[in-house]
């Protein structure tokens, strides 16, 4: 199984941009679909962005489409989101996902079909 760790998050004026980055540990990563879910303060985990296992597809939420990039580096063990023209709206807690895709290149956007999660990792957008 594999074991999503984030870092990157921080504090960020509005407007500006941030790279977060999720490293996984254990299993064979290029078997897993990923995503990145957010979290703001009382209010649900919410899909940002999905990956499948090859990279050869992604997915947005309409929130974050255009200003948000989801790549993967298999050879690394690593998924990326790259964020631009952040806004205070996306000031929340990222988390990074992973769901074992045995059979092709699905795309999952449901928190609950993800099997693996990270800790999180703050950001924080200031107007």
């Amino acid at each position: 199984q594999v074991q999503p760790v984030e870092s990157g998050g921080g504090l960020v004026q509005a407007g500006g941009s941030l790279r977060l980055s999720c490293a996984a540990s254990g299993g064979t990563f290029s078997t897993y679909a990923m995503g990145w879910f957010r979290q703001a303060p009382g209010k649900e985990r919410v899909f940002v962005a999905g990956i499948t296992r090859s990279g050869s597809r992604t997915g947005y939420a309409d929130s974050v489409k255009g200003r948000f990039t989801i790549s993967r580096d298999n050879t690394k063990k690593s998924v990326y989101l790259q964020m631009n023209s952040l806004k205070p709206e996306d000031t929340a807690v990222y988390y990074c996902a992973a769901v074992a895709d045995l059979i092709g290149e699905r795309l999952f956007s449901r928190s609950y079909l993800y099997d693996y999660w990270g800790q999180g990792t703050q950001v924080t957008v200031s107007s």
